[in-house]
């Protein structure tokens, strides 16, 4: 998370006081046509800052995206359970879990606009943010946009995801949908070894699906890997789509053999891509020193 401001020296004084003079200052700022604060990004990290500067009288504008980077919520959009999030014992869906942060930020005055940011000048004072539908003059800017999760593009892959294909292990590894069942991962790097090693916790077996001859992880997690008994290597394969069964669910994986040109259908029931993330930082492009 970035973030541009004016930053100037305060005397100590009581956090009202200092509140309530944030709030003349916003309130000042948008008689002259200057918002206090712009907020771009709307994941948890987009909310969670808009929520604090809402409560501290900032009055910002979140501008939540629609589509570049992916739907306005962040990844978490995509996930089915969330069990390790405080307060929800229960668990609660990611969609639900980041509405209700929305309706929080919103409650605290925080203005939202579901529209992407095209353009950002942080050259001049006031700053400038240009969005799809407006432009607007701020001090402030955080930028919480987060990165996207990098996919294989397979056939069935739309299908299939959140209801088999996942590229997150720790949000999606302990749910109902793939406790006890044999699972894949697919990715050679530290990223992919990390995932297939934390479903070891929760699958009856792990299958790590590598593109190439060997691993690019550290050898550290690598030694990890061989050391696990529930975690099977295979080398020079190529994930080429998901199967299901005659209920539609996710059965197996089409698997190719580089070396062999083989094609075979793995078992599984759940497929994790472990290949990296995207940073949602074209805005950034040349704006930081």
């Amino acid at each position: 998370m970035y973030c541009f401001a004016k930053i100037s020296a305060h005397q100590h004084r009581s956090i009202d006081e200092e509140t309530q003079e944030l709030s003349d200052k916003a309130e000042q700022n948008r008689r002259q046509g200057v918002e206090n604060l712009v907020i771009i990004g709307s994941g948890p990290a987009g909310y969670t800052a808009a929520i604090y500067a809402a409560r501290a009288n900032l009055k910002p504008v979140v501008f939540e995206g629609y589509q570049i980077g992916g739907v306005p919520g962040g990844q978490l959009m995509t996930t089915t359970e969330v069990e390790n999030f405080p307060g929800f014992p229960e668990g609660i869906t990611g969609p639900d879990l980041m509405d209700r942060m929305r309706c929080q930020a919103e409650r605290w005055g925080a203005e939202l606009f579901q529209e992407d940011v095209e353009f950002i000048d942080v050259n001049d004072n006031p700053f400038t943010v240009q969005s799809s539908d407006r432009k607007v003059k701020c001090h402030s800017i955080i930028v919480a946009t987060g990165a996207t999760a990098k996919r294989l593009n397979l056939p069935r892959e739309e299908e299939f995801w959140s209801r088999g294909i996942s590229a997150c292990a720790i949000c999606d590894g302990a749910s109902p949908l793939f406790k006890g069942q044999i699972l894949a991962v697919v990715g050679g790097g530290d990223t992919a070894t990390e995932e297939a090693i934390y479903l070891t916790k929760y699958a009856r077996h792990v299958h790590l699906l590598v593109r190439r001859d060997q691993m690019r992880a550290s050898k550290a997690m690598q030694d990890r890997v061989f050391n696990n008994p529930n975690i099977t290597v295979h080398y020079n394969t190529e994930t080429m789509d998901v199967v299901c069964n005659t209920k539609g669910q996710m059965s197996g994986i089409l698997i190719k053999k580089h070396d062999t040109g083989e094609e075979s259908v793995l078992e599984a029931k759940g497929l994790f891509y472990g290949i990296g993330h995207t940073p949602n930082s074209q805005l950034l492009e040349a704006k930081l020193i």
